[in-house]
């Protein structure tokens, strides 16, 4: 006898035994589960199954039907013609919604964007509802370039972040972050405050500026805005290391990569002075930055060694890939500015992280809410998982 194809679907207030009750029903017939999906959004559940059946759908009709009657829920049951199959060449993408907050308006416009294109909505969940709110969809998808394109666009409309990437074992494969660190890891942008302090705060803010832009070339900008710090003393360089800030959920977002068996590391067009305090703070597994000259305790002006511009910064997520023996399909890459962009295209993914245009464009997902630890949902780490790596240990 051919099987026929079933949707299950039951809908009420959850309790314990429920599910056990469900296939228990459907245990009495010839049945093979293809597909099960549970969702509980307070104390309401939903509960559907895809089977096989060998035998009278009528009867089991019936049988499940007086199971979720005696339940106190609903239940409806598809037969083979009216169960929807995946069109031919389709695929599956994750699409994260974030917002502070996430208004049903702007999920209404992505929604109705993805209809637009033909593309449908399998599942959605969510990730997180505090400090900001996230939820994650399924999209199938004929086009994962236009679910993109249309995506992207709807994110500017609606003033919402949209991260949009193929399901596959790829997303949870990647095992090495690199991020870079002025306005990134950190708040600051450290050469700035550095400027202040000798006096050159306007001059070295109009390169940056520039160089962030697009403008001028990073090798060019970074010599150049060095060189103003001439006289320095290296105690000035220290007091505004130590006084620099972390972004909100930097913590969290090392600690729970860490936990996940992640390599996490800084690289940075400013200076090894900066970048061994967070290596230090945050148990960083490598860093790259450059080395200022000091001479007769003050900065000299110039930079020892290689030059940690925006090709250096991709020379260093290679060579670090390298290190650790990760190919860098499996990396990810975090930045905000012009000279992040050789390494965002290199790695296997690339984010912007309130980000100039010049980097937008070139990243996979933008971010541009003010907390680090968002970028884990694009990596596909729910909010529990975070908390949990927060968590003193047992």
């Amino acid at each position: 006898m051919q099987p026929t194809s079933v949707l299950a679907t039951i809908t009420g207030r959850d309790r314990p035994g429920v599910t056990a009750s469900f296939f228990a029903a459907l245990s009495a017939h010839d049945v093979d589960v293809r597909d099960v999906e549970q969702v509980v959004i307070r104390d309401r559940l939903i509960l559907a199954v895809l089977f096989d059946l060998r035998g009278d759908p009528a009867a089991l009709r019936s049988s499940v039907t007086r199971t979720a009657q005696a339940l106190g829920m609903l239940c409806d049951v598809t037969m083979a013609d009216a169960v929807t199959r995946p069109p031919v060449g389709s695929t599956r993408s994750h699409v994260i919604v974030l917002g502070r907050p996430l208004r049903a308006g702007a999920l209404s416009h992505v929604a109705q964007r993805i209809a637009d294109i033909g593309d449908n909505i399998e599942s959605v969940a969510q990730l997180a509802n505090e400090p900001i709110s996230s939820v994650e969809m399924i999209v199938r998808t004929s086009d994962p370039a236009e679910l993109r394109a249309v995506l992207a666009q709807a994110a500017d409309d609606t003033g919402v972040d949209i991260a949009v990437e193929r399901v596959g074992l790829r997303r949870r494969a990647k095992r090495l972050v690199m991020l870079d660190v002025d306005a990134t890891l950190i708040r600051d942008q450290a050469l700035d405050v550095l400027a202040e302090r000798a006096g050159v705060r306007d001059q070295v803010t109009a390169i940056t500026e520039r160089t962030m832009a697009g403008e001028l070339e990073s090798s060019e900008s970074l010599r150049s805005r060095v060189a103003l710090l001439a006289g320095l003393p290296v105690a000035e360089v220290v007091a505004v290391r130590d006084g620099l800030r972390l972004t909100p959920g930097a913590d969290a977002f090392v600690r729970t990569l860490h936990g996940l068996g992640f390599q996490v590391g800084v690289v940075s067009g400013g200076f090894t002075l900066v970048t061994d305090r967070f290596v230090a703070e945050l148990g960083l597994d490598f860093a790259a930055a450059n080395e200022l000259e000091i001479v007769d305790g003050q900065v000299s002006g110039t930079v020892i060694g290689p030059l940690i511009d925006r090709a250096g910064k991709a020379d260093a997520l290679q060579r670090f890939a390298v290190q650790f023996g990760v190919p860098l399909s499996q990396t990810v890459a975090v930045g905000d500015g012009a000279d992040d962009v050789d390494m965002i295209q290199a790695a296997g993914l690339g984010i912007a992280f309130n980000a100039r245009s010049a980097l937008r464009a070139a990243a996979d997902p933008s971010l541009n809410l003010p907390f680090l630890d968002t970028v884990l949902f694009v990596l596909g780490v729910p909010r529990e998982e975070i908390d949990e790596a927060a968590a003193p240990p047992e």
